[in-house]
């Protein structure tokens, strides 16, 4: 099989008709209301429901194995899929969104260093699905958009649902990741995380072999220049606590760490909403707004309101909203060399002390390890909390050697300053 072309992709899908690019998100909601695929909420947020699969499906995640990945990716943390399986599947995907009344294009960048951004594209069964993608990835300028050619291509079509038997996949969910065609698969699966973690995955891959770290934290920055970064898993409060009014936000869940300094994978957040509240955290609550989707939060019928205690649908709420939607958030997403770096371990059975502050040495002991914990809802099957030693605070998401981010980690601690570990 030849290397498939993200602009061959596009312009394949761009022969049918109703094909829409970088629509505004005013667009994508009218769009997504007129299909049914959600509401509006009295505040102007689109609220949608994802069906069963309400978390990420990590076992249904695939990396093809090839040439290009062969002796590169960490095949025992990993799980391998065939080029064969792959092409068959890429296939039938692509003649599935073809077949549809209309797709939604998304053009932007992952990484708000210009000198390590990704140009992708997310091509979407779904009008809500794309407008999660404007939330939650980079933008482009009217004039960065005219010369935009993708490296990196999601195919979203969660409506296609995969016959294990038949297409060589463990159930009718799957998320596939191939290096050689720059291509991502997902279908079965409503879930739109899955997106987002795709990405996450593919700059994994890449800003490594450039010697960027790449980190699953959030991060922000005090008025003194002074930068913090919280490691930890989904749920453990990496959003709740860089979100606070007296810091500015770098972002909240993905980063990079160059040379340079740290900047923000991403060009939103995508924060959980469980029992969110006002009081409790203003900046999340006052975030959601016009434009921000909201992902399996009940909204009550008589007025529109999210009911932001209702876990019928899963414990799993999410709000993904833009990073112009946070008054103190640091634009361009890119702040300097981390002063402190804090490991939220989320101990739900008193192993560690509340907290701790580590040498060097118990700090790259303790992020190779990755001890915390696995809360409710953010896998699918995840009711309680649950112990778990997560390799670099992102074991589900790291496709290389666990030792290749830690080697880089223990380099990037002596660049222009002495971090503090916590």
């Amino acid at each position: 099989m030849n290397t498939i072309a993200s602009k061959t992709i596009a312009s394949t899908l761009l022969k049918s008709e109703n094909t829409f690019i970088n629509l505004p998100s005013a667009e994508l909601i009218e769009k997504a209301i007129l299909a049914k695929e959600g509401v509006l909420t009295d505040k102007g947020a689109f609220a949608a429901a994802t069906g069963k699969y309400t978390g990420r499906s990590p076992k249904d995640k695939f990396f093809v194995r090839d040439e290009t990945t062969e002796n590169i990716i960490d095949w025992e943390r990993n799980q391998s899929i065939s080029e064969a399986v792959f092409e068959k599947l890429y296939l039938k995907v692509l003649q599935y969104l073809n077949e549809k009344e209309s797709r939604y294009i998304f053009r932007g960048f992952a990484g708000a260093e210009k000198e390590n951004q990704l140009p992708i594209q997310v091509i979407n069964e779904y009008a809500w699905h794309n407008l999660f993608a404007h939330q939650l990835f980079i933008c482009p300028t009217s004039e960065e958009l005219k010369t935009h050619e993708a490296e990196f291509t999601i195919l979203s079509a969660p409506g296609f649902k995969a016959d294990p038997e038949v297409d060589g996949t463990r159930s009718e969910a799957f998320i596939i990741l191939s290096f050689t065609h720059k291509l991502i698969l997902i279908g079965g699966t409503e879930y739109a995380g899955e997106m987002k973690k795709s990405i996450f995955t593919v700059m994994n891959y890449l800003l490594p072999q450039k010697q960027v770290l790449s980190m699953h934290c959030s991060a922000n920055q005090g008025d003194d220049g002074r930068v913090a970064l919280f490691f930890g898993l989904s749920g453990t409060g990496k959003t709740t606590l860089s979100n606070v009014p007296e810091r500015k936000l770098i972002g909240d869940d993905e980063h990079g760490w160059s040379d340079h300094g740290v900047f923000n994978i991403e060009g939103g957040c995508y924060a959980k909403t469980i029992h969110l509240s006002k009081e409790k955290e203003p900046q999340i609550y006052n975030s959601i707004q016009f434009g921000t989707v909201l992902e399996n939060v009940v909204i009550r019928p008589e007025d529109r309101t999210p009911d932001y205690d209702d876990n019928t649908l899963t414990e799993n709420t999410r709000a993904a909203y833009t990073l112009d939607n946070i008054p103190n958030a640091l634009l361009p997403s890119v702040g300097g060399h981390p002063n402190a770096i804090i490991f939220l371990t989320a101990d739900a059975f008193g192993v560690l002390p509340p907290i701790s502050i580590l040498t060097k040495e118990q700090a790259m002991y303790h992020f190779l390890s990755g001890y915390t914990s696995k809360l409710a809802g953010t896998e699918r099957g995840v009711t309680d909390p649950e112990a778990t030693f997560s390799t670099c605070f992102g074991a589900p998401f790291l496709p290389l050697p666990a030792s290749t981010y830690a080697e880089l980690l223990g380099e990037k601690k002596s660049i222009a300053i002495t971090p503090r570990f916590i």
